[in-house]
């Protein structure tokens, strides 16, 4: 008996004292037959520290011994005994052993998984007793069972292979194998082989999977009748996903588990939320008729995500379904950011009290490689989460691809995520109490070993793609099958009546109750909270509701920052810092005493360090921003000695807020995707995703569009996230000039988000101190600078950061005769220093320059007051460093126009454009065309003659 184990078992006051030596002897007959003991004492032993002593089994032949070691991966007591011959039954027992190992490896592949039975798979020869050099004459031959669990030492080879069969051959294949880690592997040989993958259910559990399958089955019946052919994406073929949630749920928050977050995408989505978030069924066929009140675009029904508390065995446990588009798969890091951001706030870095839960389709799962992403994210330090329970709810087409030759290369929908070697069962959706065993073994291996677990749900869908879609056209013989196919839930009441457990009448009865409290609009989740504990979730009602205007004073008491400055740049005693690096530290120094002015880096340092001194949090993550590409950053100092790190920003004050900042792994969409839902879950946390040059946004297009951009609009999720986009035309050639300013600009409407190319450090410090200060929160995407890092011009002072506010619009520095201004250049970012250079070279005092430091939402009245200083303009150009079909032109040339327009019409004031000739690539791939064109377009801006 394991100590440690019967220690937790004492500590419970209920089988304390008298009942330990009781509650003792039925742990020990657990361990060696779960099914002996009553389902409840099984539950609750399963749920225990896993025993970590492998039971030690004497084998009497030395010769045996190096096989069952090399094998079985048995440990053996050392014999003093010589060799001996080896006999023929010595030989049979290493083949006995070969053939528990084939059943393990191999076992799944020829397991009963598919309902519709169409599966054609070739024999596996491995599974065969004659492949091993054994036969049925063998049968009731005893061997040694080595490490099988079993339930005793030795068995005859018809016990061990009957065992075998039935464990991994069975509804439940599971693969396992490939996991390195021994521990992991005997853990999931114990859970399955010790029940041979099916647990005795007691007829309560049994009665409570039918009500479950009546629910999932009823609420689709329902639909289907009141709204036919109305899009839904329904559950019919899947429904066992319905009680495989609930016992996903009950199991976590048995755990102590507070939150829940799920993912999904379309199919059995509605079901989801009326059967297991209790989403009433009233507010859902008001959907469906078009009377539900909606805010902003709203979006379809099966897109929509929901809320809930549910309470169980261990207490009450909120759930959050997210909302997901189209693009089925990129929910996935949206929740694991979600559930990051949750366990933050709970101070959880192990994951124990929030857990993500991720249903996929097959063909989506094999085909999207976002789903390698956030697998590749999975146990990183800045993107782990615990571990995720995914789910695939396998129809076995994609739309009308046929999986057998089309939808994937590989086997399983599923075998990407051997990559991470989690394990996967795959489990026939027909049979539900297999489905039951292998959600609640796959929540405990989360809880127990803090990775990812996958079950493959075979299933089936019945009514094609969509309701309104005819499958048969594309799919004859699954069809043909599928129309005869009788439903799970007539499949398992049909077992249950056979075994006495309900009689005919009893389950027709579940049927009739459950759609009598549909027709009457009532929740049908028992288990749900109708008065939710509110503090288990974020209170965003100080965020809701503020617009542009709503306050924000960036200032900073002065002394006191002067105070985070020294703090910031203080390097413990003895860390060996890199010389160059020594050298920014020194020069920053300089530059909180005064005796330099501030740049980039240092002014976006003192950001973060006012934010944190303020008790905000900070995360920021993307491609090398310890250091930052440009080296500009150095938030993550690396000693020189021994490669331990130090961050300053983490070391301002023993209770200060959470900083957190990590490289990030190669990858676009799933971290910008992490990092949405991260933000959308935190609302007093700076989440900052900085790409490592601009263009890398292309790669995360998808959580752009559909998430950052519109998902106000869509579904009322509010997001601070900021992007920080290296741009600038620096000769560097078409892929890393550009972050497609023009992209985001098209996709701004409705004050979605906002646009911004900060020029001067004392810009960049109160735009990121505004994003917070301001209680509005909405995404702000930056055009952040490469050159512009250390421009002699691009500095600020001291004072500028403590007393000054983030400008719209900067007005003309020079200290031009505005009266004598005839020619405005309006302008936005580093060409701005190459105009200011070129104007002062050839003292063209007669041309003001105006830079744009807000694209969008555009500072209308702020323009105005700026260009009503010139009395005297003639005309006004826009200049920018992008081609004519690129950048900010074409998407705010007519906002400009409106304030130009609206300056003394009688003038009739002209808005020119400047800059490249309209092309299809972002920028020259030549340094010397990259000059020659920046050349001719800063002299036409400026009316210089070029000779």
């Amino acid at each position: 008996m394991q100590k440690g184990s019967m220690e937790l078992l004492w500590s419970s006051s209920h089988i304390s004292g008298g009942n330990a030596e009781y509650v003792e002897m039925m742990y020990e007959t657990f361990l060696t037959d779960p099914n002996a003991v009553p389902e409840v004492w099984r539950s609750y032993f399963e749920q225990l520290p896993r025993v970590t002593e492998q039971v030690v089994r004497d084998i009497p032949h030395s010769p045996v011994r190096e096989h069952f070691a090399n094998l079985a991966k048995v440990k053996v007591r050392p014999s003093a005994a010589a060799a001996s011959p080896v006999s023929d039954h010595e030989r049979k027992q290493v083949r006995v052993i070969q053939l528990v190992s084939a059943y393990r490896q191999r076992g799944h592949q020829k397991a009963s998984l598919d309902p519709l039975n169409l599966w054609k798979r070739p024999p596996v020869a491995d599974l065969d007793l004659h492949y091993h050099q054994l036969s049925d004459a063998d049968r009731d031959t005893v061997f040694q069972t080595g490490s099988l669990y079993i339930g005793k030492d030795q068995a005859t080879l018809g016990e061990i292979h009957d065992a075998l069969e039935r464990t991994y051959c069975g509804t439940v294949g599971a693969e396992f194998m490939h996991i390195v880690n021994t521990e992991e592997r005997q853990w999931i040989q114990q859970r399955m082989e010790s029940v041979r993958s099916r647990p005795e259910y007691g007829s309560d559990v049994k009665r409570h999977l039918l009500e479950r399958l009546t629910a999932a089955e009823g609420l689709e019946k329902s639909l289907g009748s009141k709204y036919p052919g109305t899009k839904r994406f329904g559950l019919e073929g899947g429904e066992s996903l319905i009680p495989m949630m609930d016992a996903m749920i009950q199991r976590g928050g048995a755990y102590g588990n507070k939150e829940i977050v799920i993912g999904m995408a379309h199919r059995g989505r509605l079901n989801v939320l009326v059967n297991i978030l209790g989403k009433n069924p009233g507010e859902l066929f008001d959907e469906f008729e078009g009377k539900a009140q909606y805010q902003g675009s709203a979006d379809v029904k099966y897109h929509q995500g929901f809320s809930s508390n549910v309470m169980t065995s261990g207490g009450e446990v909120h759930l959050a379904l997210a909302f997901n588009p189209s693009h089925l798969e990129i929910v996935s890091p949206v929740v694991e950011g979600s559930v990051r951001a949750r366990q933050d706030r709970r101070d959880d870095p192990i994951g124990d009290s929030v857990m993500p839960i991720v249903m996929h389709g097959d063909a989506a799962f094999a085909g999207q490689g976002v789903v390698m992403e956030t697998f590749q994210m999975s146990q990183t330090r800045g993107y782990r989460t615990g571990g995720t329970v995914h789910i695939v709810i396998n129809n076995q087409v994609g739309f009308t691809t046929s999986f057998q030759a089309d939808a994937r290369s590989t086997e399983y929908c599923t075998d990407v995520a051997k990559m991470v070697q989690a394990p996967i069962f795959h489990v026939n959706g027909d049979d539900p109490e297999a489905v039951l065993f292998v959600s609640q073994l796959a929540v405990d291996y989360r809880q127990e070993f803090k990775k990812d677990v996958v079950i493959d749900l075979i299933c089936y869908r019945r009514r094609g793609h969509n309701e309104a879609d005819e499958p048969s056209g594309t799919q004859p013989l699954m069809y043909a099958q599928i129309k005869n196919q009788k439903t799970t839930r007539e499949l398992y009441a049909k077992a249950l009546i056979e075994q006495g457990i309900v009689d005919k009448e009893e389950a027709d009865n579940i049927e009739t109750e459950y759609r009598a409290a549909l027709d009457e609009g009532k929740h049908v989740v028992k288990s749900l909270v109708m008065e939710p504990n509110s503090g288990m979730f974020v209170d965003w009602r100080p965020f809701i509701g503020h617009d542009w205007q709503a306050p924000g004073d960036t200032t900073y008491d002065e002394k006191r920052l002067r105070e985070l400055a020294s703090t910031i740049n203080t390097i413990p005693e003895g860390f060996s810092l890199q010389r160059q690096v020594s050298k920014i530290y020194e020069d920053r120094r300089k530059m909180a005493a005064g005796a330099m002015p501030i740049n980039w880096g240092f002014a976006e340092t003192l950001a973060y360090a006012t934010l944190l001194d303020q008790d905000y949090s900070v995360r920021i993550t993307g491609q090398d921003v310890g250091r930052g590409t440009f080296s500009h950053r150095h938030a993550v100092l690396h000693s020189q000695k021994d490669g331990h790190t130090y961050t300053p920003l983490k070391n301002l004050s023993e209770d200060q807020p959470r900083f957190t900042i990590h490289d990030s792994l190669l990858s676009e969409e799933a971290v910008l995707a992490f990092e949405y839902g991260y933000a959308t879950t935190t609302p007093r946390t700076l989440v900052i995703w900085e790409a490592q040059f601009g263009d890398f946004a292309n790669g995360a297009q998808v959580v752009i569009d559909q998430f950052i951009s519109s998902g106000e609009y869509k579904w009322q999720r509010l997001c601070g996230l900021t992007m920080l986009l290296p741009h600038g035309y620096e000769g560097q050639g078409p892929e890393h000039s550009s972050a497609r300013l023009e992209r985001f600009m098209q996709l701004c409407a409705e004050h979605n988000m906002q646009v911004c190319v900060p020029s001067t450090p004392a810009q960049v410090y109160h735009m990121l101190r505004r994003q917070m200060i301001r209680p509005m929160r909405r995404p702000l995407i930056v055009m952040s600078p490469k050159s512009l890092l250390r421009h002699k011009d691009a500095v600020s002072t001291m004072e500028e950061l403590a007393n000054g506010s983030f400008q719209t619009v900067i007005d003309e520095v020079d200290n031009l005769d505005k009266s004598k201004v005839k020619r405005l250049v309006l302008c936005s970012g580093k060409v701005y220093y190459e105009l200011l250079e070129k104007r002062r070279e050839h003292e063209k005092n007669d041309i003001a320059i105006v830079r744009l430091e807000q694209l969008y939402p555009f500072p209308y009245d702020r323009l105005k007051e700026v260009i009503a200083g010139y009395p005297n303009l003639k005309k006004v150009v826009w200049c920018q460093e992008e081609p004519r079909n690129q950048g900010a032109w074409y998407n705010s040339r007519h906002r400009m126009l409106r304030v130009v327009h609206s300056f003394r019409p009688e003038k009739n004031l002209l808005l020119g454009y400047v800059g490249r000739d309209p092309s299809a690539s972002p920028a020259a791939g030549y340094a010397a065309l990259h000059m020659e064109q920046q050349t001719r377009f800063i002299h036409e801006a400026l009316r210089i003659e070029t000779n």
